[in-house]
């Protein structure tokens, strides 16, 4: 039976490149899907990994109707035998459940990739649609690592590399790089170990380098 899957984790964790080589994989067994994404680091339209793999894909913007644009595709001779659905986060919950009708009404796998929480800890809308209807829910293996070395549990959003906890739920920016240019030149993203998500410790605020040794507990929170 066709299944919804959703894959999720942290920044970093690899699930881009998990995406690809689930396409690659169903490729080289003669099936066709379909690829979606939104607002990939890459550009409109593509689905890339850190490791520098890229491919087409559909932009799904916050309009677009998933169930729709399947049925439209078979009814115009196309064959979909899955459909894989990156940055899953950032997708509505009417849009998760039309991914879902995807599978119900029309027997295709999908296969959702996508960040659990935001930089607040809060889970994305779309992901928590996931949680609720998805048959399997899977936690990526591959550890992202916060700058101390621990596993990096929580997404952090920084400006000018100190950690913030308010603003808009969506903000593109630079996980490497620290900035996209223009107005958000300096935002960017971190991995964190839980600790230093609640103490704001980020691996600028801390002076780090990569893998540093681990602060003291009485270390003060950058801002306090």
């Amino acid at each position: 039976m066709a299944e919804l899957a959703f894959f999720s984790g942290t920044m970093d964790c690899g699930k881009s490149t998990l995406a690809l080589q689930m396409r690659h994989n169903r490729s080289a067994r003669g099936l066709i899907g379909l690829i979606f994404t939104r607002n990939d680091r890459a550009g409109a339209g593509l689905l890339s990994s850190r490791l520098g793999l890229v491919t087409d894909a559909i932009e799904a913007d916050e309009f677009f109707d998933f169930h729709a644009h399947v049925v439209k595709y078979l009814t115009s001779g196309g064959r979909v035998d899955y459909v894989i659905a990156d940055e899953a986060q950032f997708l509505s919950p009417g849009q998760v459940d039309q991914l879902a009708r995807v599978v119900d009404d029309l027997g295709i796998d999908v296969i959702a990739f996508g960040i659990t929480t935001d930089f607040r800890t809060r889970l994305f809308p779309g992901s928590q649609r996931l949680i609720e209807l998805a048959d399997r829910v899977e936690v990526l293996q591959v550890e992202a690592l916060c700058w101390c070395g621990a596993k990096a549990t929580h997404n952090a959003r920084t400006v000018g590399g100190r950690m913030v906890v308010e603003g808009a739920q969506v903000v593109v920016g630079d996980v490497s790089q620290g900035g996209t240019g223009g107005e958000a030149a300096e935002i960017g993203y971190e991995v964190l170990c839980r600790r230093h998500h609640r103490r704001r410790l980020t691996a600028a605020a801390a002076g780090a380098g990569p893998l540093s040794q681990d602060v003291l507990p009485t270390d003060p929170v950058p801002g306090r």
